[in-house]
This record gives structure tokens, sequence and C-alpha cells, in this order.
């Protein structure tokens, strides 16, 4: 079994979501116009993860190879639907702010290609903590594009206005165009930092 916190690690850092595979777009680009939206959705979205790469790495021996693609659509979908009832009852708010985007994590690629690539293929303590890093990683990611992204666009922290009324706001960043300006941007802050860490 591989180490748990290289599975950690890998998630968080080497093989992140959101600044490295550039998966899960959609929601990534969609919900961070604030910090709190980013984080809601990447632990939404780490909660589908962490649970449906353990019920695949359950059932992989038991669910034939030509509906493996399907049943683990299943799989996803159903804990999709119990985290938006969770949603629902108890952050009705935060509910309502990612709106489509939380039952959209059924065809997020990034649960789809775990329980493909790993959790068919390990056991469910390694399929665990590969959802633990990988879900800490892509919350990580739409977390700091919403932090910056409501910081120049509005700002706010954490919906607390942290700059006075006289600094000019960036709208920009908190609309569409803002979300690839700025993806590119961290993401380009990152491999240098990467690339200087190499050489």
């Amino acid at each position: 079994m591989a180490n748990p916190l290289k599975l950690i690690k890998n998630g968080l850092i080497d093989e992140n979501p959101t600044f490295v595979q550039v998966i899960g777009m959609c929601p990534t680009l969609a919900v961070t116009s604030s910090a709190i939206n980013g984080i809601g959705m990447g632990l939404s979205t780490a909660a589908v993860l962490i649970c449906a790469n353990l019920f695949v790495s359950l059932l992989r021996k038991v669910i034939p190879d030509k509906v493996r693609i399907p049943c683990f659509i299943v799989v996803i979908a159903t804990f999709v639907t119990v985290i938006e009832f969770l949603l629902k009852a108890y952050l009705p708010a935060l509910n309502a702010s990612l709106g489509l985007y939380i039952p959209l994590i059924v065809v997020n690629c990034l649960i789809l290609a775990r329980a493909e690539a790993f959790a068919s293929k390990n056991g469910p303590v390694a399929s665990v903590f590969d959802g633990i890093g990988m879900g800490l990683g892509f919350t990580l990611g739409l977390g700091v594009l919403g932090l910056v992204r409501e910081f120049i666009g509005a700002g706010t922290l954490f919906d607390i206005t942290v700059l006075p009324e006289a600094f000019p706001r960036t709208l920009l960043f908190v609309m569409a165009p803002g979300a690839f300006f700025t993806l590119g941007c961290l993401m380009a802050a990152l491999n240098y930092f990467r690339n200087k860490k190499k050489a």
C-alpha cells in the first residue's frame, strides 16, 4: 500500500487538480468569486470524492468491466445527492450560492478520473487517502482562487471588508474573465517556484 502522507501530498502539491492537472475547471472558474464559495464547493467535492473512492474500491472486484463507468457514475451521483440534501438542510445560503454547480459534481472529471485511475485499482484505505489528498488539493485551489478574486474584486475576505472604501475595486476579478486571469497568474507563479526549486 502507498504511504498515506505521500498520497495526500500528491493531491495537495504534486498533482494538484486545479493548478497542475487543470481538471474540474467548470466549478473552478464559475463559483470562485468569493472564498466562501470556493471552499464550500471544494469541501463538497472532497466529501463526494472520498466516499466515491471508498465505495468504488470496495466494489471494484464485483463491478463488471463493461459497465464500470456507468456504475461509477451511479455511485458518485448517490453521494452528490446526499451532499446536496445536507447543504440544503444545514447550509442553505451556501447551497443557494453554489446553485446548479452542486448537482454538476456528478460529471466533474476529477471524481470520475480518480475512480477510474486509482480507486478501481487500489484498496479501500489507499483510495480514501487518495480522495483526501485530491479533495484537499481541489479545495485549496478553489479557496486560493476565491480569496484572490474576492480581495481584488470586492475588497473583502470571507465577506468581511478589509480594504478601505477609497481603495479602487477591480470588479473584473469577480466576473468570468477575472477567473481566467487569476487562474493563469496563480498557475504561472506556481510553475515559476516549482521550476526554481528544481534548478
